[in-house]
């Protein structure tokens, strides 16, 4: 363990999503997160909006990895600048997904949910730094061009 906070997600720039209804042979829980990343287009627009999901939060408390784990799961919005070039807010749906502290109280799980909140924060601006974003948006473009070239074809399994 090299780090306090560990903080993982996928990020899905809402500009980049073409149809918005799930496919008939979608599983119910694949079909579940179309209607969020719909529900988020929807209230959010597509201009400067990121969709973060497979996500989670990681925090150890002690130096004992088998006590004093929290972790959460979360997913929603982060809103960026015009430039893309700094995350402003979120708009995050936020879970206790496991502990082992047995000193955790209600309480301390919501200052966590804040928590989580501002680390999501700190990773998507390591995330935009480390160019990940720029390379996410070069990856939608080619994959645009080469739709537009093949008809809307672009393949099977994609």
């Amino acid at each position: 363990m090299s780090r306090w906070v560990e903080i993982a997600f996928d990020c899905l720039p809402l500009r980049s999503v073409a149809r918005l209804d799930a496919p008939i042979d979608a599983s119910p829980k694949l079909a579940e997160k179309f209607l969020r990343i719909k529900a988020a287009f929807e209230r959010h627009g597509s201009f400067n909006t990121y969709y973060l999901h497979n996500a989670n939060a990681i925090f150890h408390l002690t130096n004992d990895p088998h006590i004093g784990l929290i972790e959460f799961r979360f997913e929603g919005t982060v809103f960026t600048d015009p430039g893309d070039l700094r995350p402003l807010r979120s708009d995050l749906r936020i879970s206790l997904e496991k502990e082992d502290c047995d000193w955790l109280n209600q309480g301390v799980v919501d200052w966590f949910h804040e928590t989580v909140r501002q680390g999501v924060m700190v990773e998507f601006a390591r995330y935009i730094q480390a160019g990940d974003l720029q390379r996410t948006r070069e990856r939608l473009a080619r994959m645009e061009q080469t739709m537009e070239e093949q008809k809307g074809f672009v393949g099977m399994y994609l």
